[in-house]
């Protein structure tokens, strides 16, 4: 056997192997954390140093410092000690000025700061003034859109359609009802240049127009099949010509009530598509707030068939377009996957109440 110098003894409590042992067996340790565990549980075995290099496959010294390290600190002795470095040039009453800028005031000559532009404003390197931005998440360069409902019955509606999602009927079947109206069949002026090594698709600026459809479409939130049909107008006539497409389509139980999720355009509100609902009583409506598409879950698969297979498509004619759409209907209704509400109303409503607050105290 070989043997190595006399060591301090090293004794570990019952918490500390337990720690040490957790350390070894997690996942997302860092290796080298899970190795200092290791050495300290051999050499809590009476081990030398000798004896633990050899089993771990480390050098002597290695196990030494380690060994001497939890005798010295505990546990705390087996984490890196920081690291001299540089000085900071940049202090906290620089970092807040930039940040206050930022967020509080304008250049004069723009919409919003660049990082030269601050960076001239403050007498610091742009580097300085990306890295600054980049720790607090701003980026003045970037502009979304929103609208707040003014919908009299937002928050009923909010908790009406939610529920739905969240905790449907028994015996029911909740669908979620659009239109993606004016879908272009547009193509390009010339061939696509495909994607090689190094070199993205590339295809031409300008494009030729060859009609539009519209995709009526209803989506199951149970399943996620999809039920669409194309049509080239986008009144209450096509509407109706849905209705009667999805009430043929659907597959129900006896008693089986259906809950569609609808917005407020006015094709679905018409008279006679208020008779055909008054002719069908197992059909209940239920409208989301104004200028709140966003809670109609088929808006989603509207998002995804437009990024997946219109966006970058061509299509020479409105023919070639309806059939590229069901053919992606068919192929999502293979393997269909529901999209899953996480949001439930009162997070909802308190998102909007902050909105709103931020709205009133912004001085506009």
């Amino acid at each position: 056997m070989a043997m190595g110098r006399s060591k301090a003894e090293l004794i570990v409590s019952v918490a500390e192997r337990n720690e040490l042992e957790r350390l070894t067996r997690r996942p997302k340790t860092q290796q080298r954390l899970a190795e200092r565990a290791r050495i300290v549980l051999a050499c809590a075995k009476g081990q030398s140093n000798i004896e633990v290099a050899e089993e771990l496959g480390i050098s002597r010294a290695t196990v030494g410092k380690w060994r001497s390290r939890f005798i010295e600190r505990r546990l705390d002795g087996l984490l890196d000690e920081p690291r001299p470095g540089t000085p900071r040039t940049i202090g906290d009453d620089a970092v807040e000025r930039v940040v206050t800028m930022t967020l509080e005031s304008k250049p004069k000559n723009a919409t919003h700061w660049s990082t030269r532009g601050m960076a001239k404003a403050t007498g610091m390197s742009q580097t300085a003034i990306s890295r600054i931005w980049r720790s607090f998440g701003l980026q003045p360069h970037r502009a979304e859109t929103f609208k707040l409902s003014e919908d009299p019955y937002f928050i009923e509606k909010v908790r009406d359609v939610v529920g739905l999602y969240m905790a449907p009927p028994e015996h029911a079947i909740v669908l979620c009802v659009d239109e993606k109206s004016q879908v272009q069949a547009l193509d390009r002026t010339q061939p696509l240049l495909p994607m090689r090594p190094g070199q993205a698709e590339r295809r031409t600026h300008d494009y030729v127009r060859h009609g539009t459809t519209s995709l009526f479409a209803a989506l199951d939130t149970a399943t996620g099949a999809v039920i669409g049909k194309c049509l080239r107008r986008h009144r209450h006539q096509e509407f109706l010509h849905f209705l009667r497409h999805l009430d043929a389509t659907v597959v129900r139980a006896e008693g089986t009530t259906i809950h569609l999720v609808l917005d407020n355009y006015g094709t679905h509100k018409t008279p006679a598509v208020q008779r055909w609902f008054a002719r069908h009583p197992e059909y209940r409506l239920h409208f989301t707030p104004t200028s709140a598409s966003w809670m109609n879950m088929v808006e989603r698969f509207f998002a995804e068939i437009t990024e997946k297979r219109i966006r970058r498509g061509a299509f020479r004619s409105v023919r070639a377009l309806e059939q590229a759409i069901l053919d992606y209907l068919e192929c999502h209704n293979q393997a269909p996957k529901p999209f899953v509400w996480t949001a439930d109303a009162d997070l909802i409503l308190r998102k909007v109440q902050k909105a709103c607050e931020r709205i009133s105290n912004s001085g506009h």
